[in-house]
């Protein structure tokens, strides 16, 4: 269950440090010189830390590996760590990510949902995570369900996963289940889906995770780093995407 992550970790060069972090509310960040990652914080502090020791100048792999944590503040801090490295532009476009260099890029045109309305026409599928106007453009065109930890009206609880997402023909699923440690169940569960989507800003632009049966990453790309610390700690109360671009990381078909 853990090769995935160790995946992600390994793939960090040893010679990067951890010059920045803030755990916000909703946000937690870290960068390590031009990169900066977020991660979606999660309030459930049940576990001590694994990582006893002032994280300002550690090496980033080290951090990186509190994503293993069960302390699930601990774990955002490293997805934001894991982040920091993938989701840094330079390193995202070696990787193959496509982005602007404009400052501010039109959300619509990397926007998952919107993108897929008519590859999921009349398809069964299953989004794992609330998101805002979900409803809206996926209901009207198929066979639509919504699976969430804290479920709305009409939503699914978890447990449904179980049930729901092995029927499913496309799987999108939050970037907040990198933190918790779904993934890997959610994953296995998808394995007969023609296409699985990790969403969300906190999203590892990793190539290997197309290796676990992931086809789509749609993730974000920080580019004001300054004021992306500011919205993480709370000085600034606005949503993140002003500070970067939305993209769509693709596996590439053979």
């Amino acid at each position: 269950m853990w090769e995935i992550y160790d995946a992600l970790i390994n793939g960090i060069p040893e010679n990067l440090k951890v010059d920045e972090l803030v755990c916000g509310k909703k946000r937690t960040y870290l960068r390590s010189g031009n990169g900066a990652g977020i991660a979606a914080s999660r309030p459930y502090e049940t576990r001590m830390p694994l990582l006893i020791k002032d994280m300002i100048g550690l090496p980033l792999r080290e951090v990186a590996g509190c994503i293993k944590s069960w302390n699930f503040v601990e774990a955002a801090v490293g997805v934001a760590a894991v982040n920091a490295y993938y989701n840094n532009p330079q390193v995202a476009r070696a990787n193959g990510v496509e982005f602007s260099d404009k400052p501010r890029v039109e959300d619509r045109r990397y926007d998952p949902f919107i993108m897929s309305q008519n590859q999921v026409k009349g398809k069964k599928v299953a989004v794992i995570g609330h998101f805002p106007y979900i409803e809206k453009l996926l209901a009207p065109v198929c066979d639509f369900s919504i699976i969430e930890w804290t479920p709305e009206n009409g939503d699914f609880p978890m447990p449904a996963s179980e049930y729901i997402l092995p029927e499913c023909d496309y799987v999108y699923i939050t970037c907040a289940a990198v933190v918790d440690k779904t993934l890997p169940r959610f994953l296995e569960l998808s394995k007969n889906a023609r296409g699985i989507t990790i969403v969300g800003p906190g999203t590892p632009l990793a190539p290997v995770l197309f290796d676990y049966g992931v086809d789509d990453l749609s993730g974000f790309i920080i580019k004001d780093q300054q004021r992306a610390f500011k919205i993480a700690s709370g000085a600034e109360n606005i949503k993140i995407n002003v500070t970067g671009q939305k993209v769509a990381f693709k596996k590439e078909i053979r």
